[in-house]
């Protein structure tokens, strides 16, 4: 059995090739200087690309931007396609790190229950900003820095208590396996959707805004969001990223993992609890935008490779370069109204999730 799984698990593992890399890259900063030069006023990609470079200290380049087309590139869209990036990539690899952990193609980022803990943890939020504003009839609002602090904490509380009836009855916080899991994180999310559906309810003046968060959207992106997400995105990036070959190693199974020297049950908590954070502080700017973890990285398993040293540092760039496009379709297709940007995704995720399921299905 050893021979076997140790075939097994180098037959899976795969180098990740220079030209996926650079279509990787590539991706990134094309979909970033669609996002910089396209909207209700355009820019030329070629001065946008030169205003970039000229940034840089010490570089000093005559981009043929006017003084106020270059404000617009690096006070409005700048930061907003930066978070673009920044949540993209986050949701992307934690949605691959899911699908290994997991060893299902079909798990997401909120499978543990976080989409439900932030949305309670925002609604809350916009719910107690409301009730003790006493200014104008429309309502108050939730603070910028409120809303995501109480998402991220409500994201995180969700995967704690998900992890904790998920380890019950079990002996020493141990969880009884992934299976036992993802039960526990769809009992967790059905309680605290519930909650959030309670409030909404209570206080109905508060269901615009409510839903307006909830749809996603990066419109009121600024560099204080950016600099919130960036230490996370970059904590999980690494932590996940040295382990991608323990993943390949878990996927013929835990007990043929341990005997090639692994730590399945180690492994498995440190990819929760990154990809986690990771998630709890996406949703916490952004709001609830799904499918981005499903949608990326089974496309890069379809195309480049099953190995996990490919999927996870491929759906970290192609993650980004997909979301940034959706926020450019979303705010450009019905301009100068604005989609949210979790419809957009949605509209491509939902046939993607049934073609997913239907190819599992036969195979």
């Amino acid at each position: 059995m050893r021979t076997d799984a140790l075939r097994v698990g180098r037959s899976r593992v795969g180098r990740l090739r220079a030209g996926w890399l650079a279509a990787g890259v590539a991706a990134v900063v094309i979909a970033s200087l669609a996002g910089l030069a396209i909207g209700p006023v355009g820019l030329n990609p070629a001065g946008v690309a030169l205003e970039l470079i000229d940034l840089v200290p010490g570089v000093h380049l005559h981009s043929g931007l006017t003084g106020t087309e270059a404000a617009i590139v690096t006070q409005l869209r700048l930061p907003r396609v930066v978070l673009g990036l920044l949540v993209g990539a986050t949701l992307a690899l934690a949605g691959g790190t899911y699908q290994g952990v997991f060893r299902n193609p079909l798990a997401d980022p909120y499978l543990l229950g976080a989409a439900a803990g932030a949305g309670l943890g925002a609604t809350a939020a916009i719910v107690v900003s409301h009730a003790i504003d006493t200014g104008a009839a429309g309502g108050g609002g939730a603070t910028p820095l409120t809303v995501p602090a109480a998402a991220f904490v409500g994201a995180l509380v969700a995967v704690g208590l998900t992890y904790a009836l998920g380890a019950s009855g079990s002996g020493r916080g141990r969880y009884r396996g992934p299976a036992a899991l993802i039960l526990a994180g769809v009992a967790v999310a059905s309680f605290l959707t519930a909650g959030q559906t309670f409030l909404m309810q209570r206080y109905a003046q508060t269901i615009r805004q409510v839903y307006s968060w909830l749809s996603g959207s990066l419109s009121t992106a600024g560099w204080h969001d950016v600099l919130l997400l960036l230490p996370y995105t970059v904590a999980m990036a690494v932590v996940v990223l040295a382990h991608r070959r323990q993943l390949d190693v878990m996927s013929v199974g835990d007990e043929e993992a341990a005997s090639l020297g692994a730590n399945p049950e180690r492994t498995r908590i440190i990819l929760i609890v990154a990809a986690s954070l990771g998630t709890a502080a996406a949703v916490s700017v952004s709001g609830l935008i799904g499918f981005v973890g499903i949608i990326v990285p089974h496309t890069v398993r379809l195309l480049a490779g099953s190995s996990y040293r490919v999927i996870l540092p491929l759906s970290l760039l192609f993650g980004a370069a997909f979301l940034t496009l959706a926020d450019l379709a979303a705010r450009t297709l019905l301009a100068p109204n604005e989609i949210p940007i979790g419809v957009v995704t949605a509209f491509f995720g939902a046939p993607f999730f049934v073609i997913v399921l239907r190819g599992s299905r036969r195979a």
